[in-house]
């Protein structure tokens, strides 16, 4: 038997029905000589401090900075179930190999290689990699099965990705949170992120906009007009020297241009036209194209190329004409597959396009959003194949008195690929008419008596960042200061961009107002207070350059981890002590209320707050609300005196607890059952065995 691991449940029942693997299980399918069983995302994720040393209960300085000898993994609760079938299965005396399906990329490998480890699995490894869930892909797959090892450098670069990150960011979140007294989350890339939109909002605060004038000249015909200047009355000045006299043409240039085709979507590129056309959050987009693949409607979403392979080019001309028949535009599409065929633009996938399944699909039971996604798609596929754009420009440059001024003109000689975007364009009612903006017959010597006049102007400051410009600010940062060869730059990844930016609106950092995004106080003061070397770009642009250079075993995973300790490391020595300059920005957040026990995991103060009681400790998350959903269903609340027993005791004798089921009083033990993470939980002890709740 061979042991099939896919990345999702629903990945897996692709594959074994592709594999014939018919034979529902507990976690799995089987038959035809196939295991078929799945991840659910990360089942296996770094520990927390206290795993190493229970002292790391407690943030406090001398014990920083935490980095592991070894380190040590911990089950997701949630799908701890999961986890453990795969184990079982992976020991099963009938199973000789183990086949890793999970999404062909970093994380992917990361996924499934935690997975083994944890198993203890010594089976061999193969691997299917794949960019398409279409059966015909998923068959070809296994056919051209690769050797797991060769994915090795891969997982030693995934392992150092999140180590590293765990390194820095739970060294600096509690080296921060200690200096301000209060909870601070930092992070390797959504730090960086943070101070990009803190900067911007700093700059439009402060800007201060300035005039300028343009002085036109004009007839009945056209009009041209000078380079602007700041000063109003030279405006004038020059308007009141050219007006009535004689303009003279004194160069007519026209030239043939054209616009080639845009590139195909890579996964950010898609995010931003999405959230530039329907406002959707880059989070909202991969969602939807991540359905889309696993209904094998559009290939692999995690990719940031923006081209196909050779091997593809004789299947796009009946991809396109799926896709132009979907988008019901008439006539014959130009095709022109070698625009979009680049061997050496391709790295892990290839760009996102749609599938032949396509044309079997019933699309009308799509959500809108993964209509219109798949609409853009189709669209960016038909439009990458077609003809160039071609126009005519004209520029007129015309004397009047001493005084040059221009007119530009622009006649178009062939819509090509524009005609199939602007088709798109006014499908989703978003057509927007071009400015008309040729000029008539006008040749070289002509003149005419000039009308002229000032037309006055501002300078604008910059955009707020709507989720389109930061994804691309993202894609950008710190690309000036990594090499030329660099095959991935900015911050985060295509995969990883979305959930960046989702949890600095989690956290607080970040608001939504329509399609922009702004820093809250509490993101502003972090990035105040945070060292350039945290809140930098360059910290993450040079770890992808490293990362990638261990992929490619150019870098070994022990140097680069080296180096992450000793930034660690120089970063806690560095500072120690809070900067009065930015201590009033987090005044103390402790309260006066009363203390009614001590922590159960750290062993500070639990203080009494308004909804419940409170570890005291600003690192500790544990607390015990007052109207927690396991009292409030038994129709009690949390009082002080319950607080106190459970605190001191660790249970608490109750009477009158009401049955959810029956609605009957009962009386049982109420033991706090704390698993030292999230907010406390309990169970219950009942007086007599077999009594119901």
């Amino acid at each position: 038997m061979q042991l099939v691991i896919s990345e999702k449940p629903s990945v897996a029942k692709s594959i074994a029905d592709v594999l014939g693997a018919k034979s529902r299980k507990d976690g799995s399918y089987e038959g035809n000589g196939y295991v078929v069983s799945w991840c659910i995302g990360h089942l296996l994720g770094l520990a927390e401090p206290q795993a190493y040393n229970e002292k790391y209960m407690k943030w406090r300085y001398e014990d920083l900075p935490i980095i592991p000898d070894k380190w040590q993994y911990a089950a997701n609760k949630d799908t701890k179930k999961q986890l453990i079938i795969l184990c079982d299965l992976m020991k099963r005396y009938d199973v000789d190999c183990v086949i890793n399906v999970c999404d062909a990329g970093r994380e992917g490998e990361l996924i499934f290689r935690l997975v083994y480890e944890y198993a203890k699995c010594k089976k061999p490894i193969k691997r299917l990699w794949i960019s398409s869930m279409e059966e015909s892909a998923i068959s070809d797959g296994f056919l051209n099965l690769k050797d797991g090892t060769e994915y090795d450098n891969l997982y030693h670069s995934a392992l150092c990705r999140q180590q590293a990150d765990w390194a820095v960011g739970m060294n600096c979140s509690r080296l921060f949170s200690i200096l301000y007294d209060t909870t601070l989350r930092v992070g390797r890339v959504q730090t960086p992120t943070l101070a990009m939109i803190v900067e911007r909002e700093d700059k439009i605060s402060n800007f201060i906009k300035e005039p300028f004038y343009i002085v036109e000249v004009s007839n009945d015909e056209f009009t041209a007009e000078r380079e602007k200047v700041k000063d109003k009355q030279t405006a004038a000045d020059i308007s009141a020297s050219c007006d009535g006299k004689t303009a003279t043409i004194t160069e007519v240039k026209r030239q043939e241009k054209s616009e080639s085709p845009p590139k195909l979507y890579d996964l950010t590129t898609l995010q931003r036209e999405a959230n530039r056309l329907f406002g959707y959050t880059a989070a909202q987009t991969l969602n939807c194209v991540q359905n889309m693949y696993e209904m094998k409607i559009v290939t692999y979403p995690r990719t940031d190329s923006r081209y196909l392979t050779e091997d593809m080019k004789d299947g796009i001309p009946a991809l396109v004409g799926v896709a132009y028949s979907i988008l019901q535009f008439d006539g014959t599409p130009v095709i022109n597959a070698s625009q979009v065929i680049n061997n050496a633009g391709v790295t892990d996938h290839h760009a996102i396009i749609p599938t032949p399944s396509m044309a079997k699909t019933d699309l009308s039971k799509l959500p809108t959003t993964e209509f219109n996604i798949l609409n853009m798609i189709c669209t960016r596929l038909v439009s990458a194949v077609s003809e160039k754009y071609v126009y005519a420009e004209t520029v007129v440059t015309v004397d009047c008195n001493g005084e040059i001024f221009t007119a530009k003109g622009k006649t178009v000689i062939k819509d090509g690929w524009k005609a199939i975007e602007q088709s798109f364009i006014k499908s989703i009612g978003k057509n927007k008419k071009e400015v008309e903006s040729s000029l008539p017959n006008l040749s070289q010597g002509q003149s005419f008596t000039a009308k002229s006049s000032v037309r006055e102007g501002f300078t604008q400051p910059p955009k707020h960042y709507t989720e389109d410009l930061l994804l691309s600010a993202m894609e950008t940062a710190g690309a000036d200061d990594m090499p030329d060869d660099a095959e991935r730059k900015g911050l985060g990844t295509p995969a990883t961009r979305a959930a960046i930016i989702e949890n600095l609106v989690k956290s607080e950092f970040l608001t939504r107002k329509d399609k922009s995004l702004f820093p809250t106080d509490k993101g502003v003061n972090l990035i105040k207070i945070l060292p350039e070397s945290v809140k930098s770009p360059m910290l993450t642009a040079e770890w992808e350059n490293h990362l990638k250079r261990i992929e490619k075993n150019e870098l070994s995973a022990d140097d680069f981890m080296i180096s992450i300790n000793k930034f660690v490391s120089d970063l806690v020595k560095m500072y120690n002590t809070p900067s009065n300059e930015y201590k009033a920005l987090f005044p103390s957040n402790k309260k006066t209320g009363e203390v009614i026990g001590k922590c159960p995991r750290c062993g500070n103060n639990v203080i009494e707050h308004p909804k419940g009681f409170f570890c005291d400790n600003n690192g500790c998350k544990f607390g015990l609300f007052k109207d927690n959903k396991f009292f409030t269903a038994k129709k009690k609340t949390i009082t002080k005196e319950i607080a106190k027993t459970l605190l001191t005791e660790g249970r608490i004798f109750m009477s009158g607890l009401m049955s959810e089921k029956t609605g009957k009083p009962y009386n049982a033990t109420i033991i706090l059952d704390d698993k030292g993470e999230g907010y406390a939980g309990f169970k219950m002890e009942f007086e007599q065995k077999g009594a119901k709740s």
